[in-house]
């Protein structure tokens, strides 16, 4: 478990750091609509098709509550995607619903690419 925590901690420093040449938004985009907007939306705002299919249902990711959360950790949506915290939510409420997402090699350049992404659409969100 200590590893785990380690290399979360590890990825957010070098996801986190100030310098948008580093990240590709695009990137971003591309593996959000294509792993996280079926649950997530294409708003973020747990709209998407299986958002209501899973128990709990998925968040509404621009809310104040959760904007602060990712002021307060910087990391917090790539530590999401690594430790999964509802366990077998993800892959249960896509192998119930018969959704296949083709397996997927994440980089650190892909961590950082969605994080980037994802803060700046809900930073942005009304």
């Amino acid at each position: 478990m200590r590893t785990r925590v380690d290399l979360i901690a590890a990825l957010s420093v070098m996801i986190c750091i100030p310098s948008v040449s580093f990240a590709d938004s695009r990137n971003g985009e591309q593996i959000f609509m294509n792993r996280c907007a079926i649950c997530h939306g294409k708003d973020v705002k747990g709209t998407g098709p299986l958002a209501n299919k899973s128990n709990p249902p998925t968040p509404d990711l621009t809310t104040p509550a959760f904007k602060k959360r990712l002021v307060d950790y910087p990391g917090i949506i790539v530590s999401s995607v690594i430790l999964r915290p509802n366990g077998d939510l993800i892959p249960r409420t896509l192998r119930e619903n018969n959704a296949r997402l083709p397996a997927f090699a994440w980089t650190v350049k892909d961590f950082r690419d969605l994080n980037e992404y994802m803060s700046d659409m809900i930073s942005k969100a009304k």
